[in-house]
């Protein structure tokens, strides 16, 4: 573990035009470390997520990461390439819809071996080892490697988006609702399925939620945004428990809208 935060964001601002997605957001996030970032729907927080993960290029403000070798780097400062190949690589990114995150015309073996190629691996029999015992890890039966996503149901392509993006042991991933769109039970069993692996592997984790069940289970820290700006952070059982500010009062209280 290193002391030094991972990733590192300074003043985050975006602006659509007229537009305020999202204002001045700072954080720093260390290795191991889950933050979620909660608020009603329009609140700023895919916007801020989206920044982080350079997916979309911030008005203002910058994200530093550091880097395998220890260097610290300036994400907007790379090249575009080398950007790409940190999310295909170090990062991972869980969509709320797995087919944005999945080649839904691809075996599920080789949705999850495309991201050892992109490391390097070019065995196929080691591959598609590999791709079996991640299968395995996230609860879709191995039997079914050579079966499209589209065959699947939509907590199975939830596991598998998680199986594709964790199989390269990234130090980083980000989450966007990774729990949105599925029932109750299978919400639960997603759930435990995160915690447990994101736990065993030490992964920082970016979770964007409107869920405060799913921030209490998978957070160490939380950060409330309104209206394109956060406005209370802190430990999560501390935040939820304790809120300080009117807003996320009756966020906690589940009368504000998801």
């Amino acid at each position: 573990m290193n002391d030094e935060p991972l990733l590192i964001a300074e003043g985050l601002t975006k602006h659509y035009g007229r537009q305020l997605g999202c204002r001045d957001a700072s954080l720093e996030l260390y290795e191991g470390e889950v933050m979620a970032v909660v608020g009603e729907s329009g609140s700023g927080k895919t916007t801020l997520l989206q920044m982080l993960s350079t997916q979309i290029e911030p008005s203002a403000g910058r994200v530093l990461y550091r880097m395998r070798d220890g260097s610290v780097q300036d994400l907007w400062t790379m090249s575009e390439p080398a950007r790409r190949f940190l999310l295909r690589t170090d990062w991972g990114y869980v969509h709320q819809d797995p087919q944005l995150g999945l080649r839904m015309g691809v075996s599920a073996g080789g949705n999850v071996g495309e991201r050892l190629m992109a490391v390097g691996n070019r065995n196929y029999a080691s591959i598609r080892t590999t791709a079996a015992d991640w299968l395995g890890r996230v609860e879709i039966p191995q039997s079914r490697i050579d079966d499209t996503p589209r065959t699947y149901s939509g907590g199975m392509r939830q596991r598998l988006q998680i199986a594709r993006n964790l199989v390269t042991a990234p130090r980083l991933i980000f989450m966007d609702e990774p729990t949105g769109g599925l029932d109750v039970s299978v919400q639960a069993r997603l759930l435990d399925l995160l915690r447990r692996i994101v736990s065993e592997m030490r992964i920082a984790a970016i979770v964007v939620t409107h869920d405060l069940a799913v921030a209490r289970l998978l957070s160490d820290r939380i950060m409330v945004m309104k209206g394109g700006e956060v406005i209370e952070a802190g430990l999560t059982d501390q935040v939820l428990d304790d809120p300080n500010q009117p807003y996320t009062q009756l966020l906690v209280s589940s009368i504000l809208p998801a």
